[in-house]
């Protein structure tokens, strides 16, 4: 066996592993939610993190955090955060309305 043993350990209850597997069947998933639904259930499933990175196309890296992240937080901890964004150049009071 390759890879090297991992302190994080996943373990689904019946209502994860039935949420996660229906994010798998859902046509309007988001590709990568849908790679990190797959990812955790292989890894519940007893898959090396090596093994399962390379079978969804994920760096190890990231799997590990998302990993990390989904034992911290559950399924919620799979979906993408947040982000800031670019500045906006001109105020919201220069728009033109239409009308």
């Amino acid at each position: 066996m390759r890879g090297r043993t991992s302190t994080i350990k996943i373990s689904l209850t019946e209502q994860q592993r039935e949420i996660l597997e229906g994010l798998l069947r859902r046509p309007k998933t988001p590709v990568g939610l849908a790679k990190r639904a797959r990812a955790i259930l292989l890894l519940a499933g007893g898959e090396r993190f090596n093994q399962t990175a390379e079978r969804v196309g994920m760096g190890e890296r990231h799997l590990r955090k998302w990993a990390r992240r989904f034992v911290e937080q559950g399924v919620e901890g799979l979906q993408d955060q947040a982000r800031p964004g670019r500045v906006p150049v001109f105020p919201p009071s220069s728009r033109i309305v239409p009308g």
